[in-house]
């Protein structure tokens, strides 16, 4: 792709993409009108994140939120930020049995899902940089969520803000988030009670059932909420199982001016022969994508994961214009894996690999505390937000392996099961693990939010001073063998112009800010020569700006943005460093809500121009589509039917741009049907099929800085669940 062409389409593409919109303005009293019929019954009073203005609403059809939380700044309505923001609903992670938080995601035209470096951790791709799942923040705190992958049943929203964001959230610990953030919000207890038991069945054997209980005392003041889920069985992917155990408790209390919120959580999560991320040899050409439903995996591989989490969060308000909060957490991890990654050796699709195994265990403490003011110079009013925030991360580590030039053969077209090798060396006690990993990060933010115009212009300025430091120990004599410890101001300024009721025009210039990450033992089969050593921390540079419009029963917006990051990668040495810096240039459009009474429309594309070198990053798609349709059939009331394509353009899988994967299009179904059984019960039946046609294809390329690995798309998956509400 020539780079020059691609920019002059971005003004055009930009205008195109809003005139379609312009036909669905209305008065303010119409759209309001509208957007009540879409509520969900029972809409949330208290706080999910103890803030006095509460839960944004869901937009007309209700898959999406009208706003969300903007890092320091609070919850915020989408047309007042200068951001790019989705909040998407616990209503559509439900109608289509989202089992993850990577499942929701695949509705984002800018975000896809990858897997982690060498085991099955879930990773998304924003801007075509890498989010891990360590990095997705919980009620606005970093690190506290399972970091392989996360069940969504106590998830009421996941919010993705597009782009850079050291500013809003401070820097990310895990060492990603330069392309932008997610956030979960978590579930509280509606104004009625609740009592909800759901129960399915997935291609393949696995079973699920979950419980969502809730409670509000008769003021409405104390709230709790409880919810539990179990998996368990066999895949779509023969030969690959799951198990996953989850509870969470969520309660809340709203005062007169103290609001608290708290949670508690567990997940254990296991899953045995899933399907592996592939290499492709040097000089190897890409091969068709294996079977889909069957995996490649050694039978012996597996990963297990067991996270216990907390979080505590209160809000006061010292007077009509003062508002104080303070906010911590807590998360310990056990971690173990199996793992035998392929590498494609020839055209035949011949494979080798070597066992790896890894243990770990980590300790996560977060805090916040901040200080929000409202005020008036003049005619100018002012929203001054003051914070800091504290985070520790210690990780315990020890891991083994076979012999790295490769002792399980196979092919990724005739899957053969061998013999799992032993561990031939290993480094660090697998039996008791030491500290082989130390982060603390602090930071101090101060931001103006300023209202001019009867609030049609709204002007916020801020920094951020970030400190990153990152100490690393030999895994069996625990000496230090790196160390950090770097300080970095990271700007903002944004600027919303109101230009009428219905649409907006933003701006914005932000940092994004990550540490540098620990050198890890090998690329591949390749010894890293600096191993163990930690990189200077990462700053990214974005200028964005776009329009977004708001016609009540249609939303959506569109932007351009330009960013630079730092680029780490092998040197011809095979030294580990920076060795120059990848410049995104894209184009995003979305557009939600209701087309019509009966219709629901959730939808966009992302356009990414990425150079490094005179080359395409990896893994950075030129262009992702989504389109998802939600119908409602008229005459036949509770009955409901959605469609969904997902495009995903080539991507590249080296940095000399030599090899890369085909596009890719899948197509998902679903229906759904409620009916009330009595009245005081409803009975949903839902059914969904994904990948309808049953394509193979290699969902994408990398997921880790500089690396090309392949993971292959999941096969035709049936679901079927019955949830009933009593």
């Amino acid at each position: 792709m020539h780079a020059i062409p691609f920019k002059r389409t971005l003004l055009s593409l930009t205008m195109l993409s809003v005139l379609p919109l312009t036909g669905y303005a209305q008065t303010t009293g119409q759209a309001d009108a509208d957007a009540s019929l879409a509520l969900p019954s029972m809409e949330i009073r208290a706080s999910a994140d103890a803030s006095a203005e509460g839960l944004r609403p869901a937009y007309a059809g209700g898959q999406v939120a009208r706003g969300g939380r903007v890092g320091v700044l609070g919850n915020r309505d989408n047309m007042e930020t200068p951001f790019a923001l989705t909040s998407y609903t616990q209503m559509l992670i439900q109608d289509q049995q989202a089992a993850s938080v990577g499942d929701v995601l695949l509705n984002d035209p800018a975000v896809r899902t990858a897997r982690g470096f060498g085991n099955f951790q879930q990773v998304y791709i924003v801007r075509g940089l890498p989010i891990y799942s360590d990095d997705i923040a919980y009620n606005g705190l970093y690190g506290l969520l399972p970091r392989q992958y996360m069940g969504t049943e106590f998830v009421e929203r996941v919010e993705v803000l597009r782009g850079a964001n050291a500013f809003l959230n401070g820097a990310a610990p895990g060492g990603s988030g330069l392309g932008g953030a997610i956030n979960i919000v978590p579930k509280r207890a509606p104004n009625v009670p609740l009592n909800q038991v759901t129960a399915g069945v997935r291609s393949g054997g696995e079973a699920y059932v979950a419980g969502d209980f809730a409670r509000r005392s008769e003021d409405n003041r104390f709230g709790l909420r409880l919810n539990v889920a179990r998996r368990d069985g066999d895949s779509a992917v023969d030969g690959a199982s799951q198990e996953l155990g989850l509870a969470a408790l969520g309660a809340d209390y709203l005062g007169d001016r103290l609001r608290v919120s708290a949670d508690l959580g567990y997940q254990n999560h296991e899953v045995d022969a899933a399907q592996p991320n592939i290499d492709i040899g040097a000089g190897v050409a890409v091969p068709s994508a294996p079977d889909a439903g069957e995996s490649v995996a050694q039978s012996w591989t597996y990963s297990d994961a067991k996270d216990t989490f907390g979080t505590l969060r209160a809000e006061y308000d010292f007077n009509d214009s003062l508002t104080g909060w303070v906010a911590g957490g807590m998360r310990t991890s056990e971690e173990e894996g199996n793992f035998a990654n392929p590498t494609v050796l020839n055209d035949a699709g011949d494979t080798s690999a070597y066992r790896f195994f890894n243990v770990r265990e980590d300790e996560v403490v977060t805090g916040d505390v901040g200080l929000r003011y409202a005020f008036n110079t003049g005619s100018v009013g002012h929203s001054l937000s003051a914070s800091a925030s504290t985070y520790e991360m210690k990780s315990r580590n020890a891991w083994g392996g076979s012999n790295f030039a490769g002792d399980v053969f196979s092919n990724i077209n005739r899957p053969v099961d061998v013999a799992e090798p032993a561990i031939s060396f290993s480094s660090g006690s697998l039996g008791s693990p030491s500290v082989t990993e130390r982060t603390r990060t602090s930071s101090y933010s101060l931001a103006d939010t300023m209202a001019f115009m009867d609030d049609r212009l709204l002007v916020t300025l801020g920094a951020r001073h970030q400190n990153i430091a990152s100490y690393s120990y030999d895994y069996n004599t625990g000496a230090r063998t790196a160390s950090y410890d770097e300080d970095a101001i990271t700007p903002i300024a944004g600027v919303v112009y109101r230009i009428n009721p219905e649409l907006s025009a933003y701006a914005n210039y932000i940092e994004g800010l990550v540490k540098g990450e620990r050198v890890a033992d090998l690329s591949g089969s390749t010894p890293i020569v600096n191993a163990g050593e930690v990189l200077d921390p990462y700053i990214t540079r974005q200028t964005e700006l776009g329009l977004k419009y708001d016609g009540g029963r249609i939303g959506g917006g569109v932007g351009v943005f330009r960013s630079r990051k730092p680029e780490a990668g092998l040197d011809e040495s095979d030294v580990y460093r920076v060795i120059g810096k990848q410049t995104n240039v894209g184009l995003e459009f979305n557009a939600f809500g209701q087309a019509t009474d009966s219709l629901t429309v959730l939808g966009g594309f992302s356009l990414l121009d990425t150079e490094l070198d005179g080359n395409e990053g990896i893994g950075a798609p030129e262009l992702q589509a989504n389109l998802g349709l939600d119908y409602r059939v008229p005459g036949v009331q509770g009955l409901a039917v959605d469609g969904r394509v997902i495009y995903t353009s080539e991507q590249y899988i080296d940095a000399d741009n030599s090899r890369d994967i085909p596009s890719w299009t899948r197509f998902d179904l679903g229906v759904r049907y409620s009916m009330l059984l009595n009245d005081a019960q409803e009975l949903t039946l839902r059914a969904r099929v994904e990948n309808v046609a049953d394509r193979d294809y290699w969902a994408s390329a990398g997921g880790y800085p500089g690396a090309g690995y392949l993971t292959v798309g999941a096969p035709r998956t049936l679901m079927l669940s019955t949830t009933l509400d009593f």
